[in-house]
C-alpha cells in the first residue's frame, strides 16, 4: 500500500512563487502517475497538472505558463514549481499518484495555498 504526501503550501503574495513537494511512500513509484488537484472554498476540486511515468506533462489551462510539475523517480517525489501566483490560485493542493497497473491510487491529506497581498 503506498502513500503519499504534500508539503510546501503557505501563504504568498500577488506574483510570487511556491514549491510544492508530493513525497512517495512504497514501491514502483516509476510505474505510478502523479497528478496534483485543487479545491478553492466553495468549488469543485479540479486537475492541476500531472506527470506521466516517462515525464510527459499536461496543465489546466489557468496555470499553463507558470507552473511546472516534474518528477524524481529516484527520489520518490513530484513538485509542482508555482510562479506568477494569482489570488485565484488559492486552494487546498493535494497530490494522487495512480498505479498505471492496477488503477489504484493514492492521496495526501492537502497543502494549503494561499495568495494574498
Amino acid at each position: 500500500q503506498v502513500q503519499v504526501a504534500e508539503s510546501g503550501g503557505g501563504l504568498v503574495q500577488p506574483g510570487g512563487s511556491l514549491r510544492l513537494s508530493c513525497a512517495f511512500y512504497g514501491s514502483g513509484f516509476s510505474w505510478y502517475i502523479v497528478k496534483w488537484y485543487r479545491q478553492a472554498p466553495g468549488k469543485e476540486r479540479e486537475l492541476v497538472a500531472t506527470v506521466s511515468s516517462g515525464g510527459g506533462t499536461n496543465y489546466e489551462d489557468s496555470v499553463k505558463g507558470r507552473f511546472t510539475i516534474s518528477r524524481d523517480n529516484l527520489g520518490n517525489a513530484v513538485y509542482l514549481q508555482m510562479n506568477s501566483l494569482k489570488p485565484e490560485d488559492t486552494a487546498v493542493y493535494y497530490c494522487n499518484a495512480v498505479s498505471m497497473a492496477t488503477g489504484n491510487g493514492a492521496w495526501g491529506q492537502g497543502t494549503q495555498v494561499t495568495v494574498s497581498s
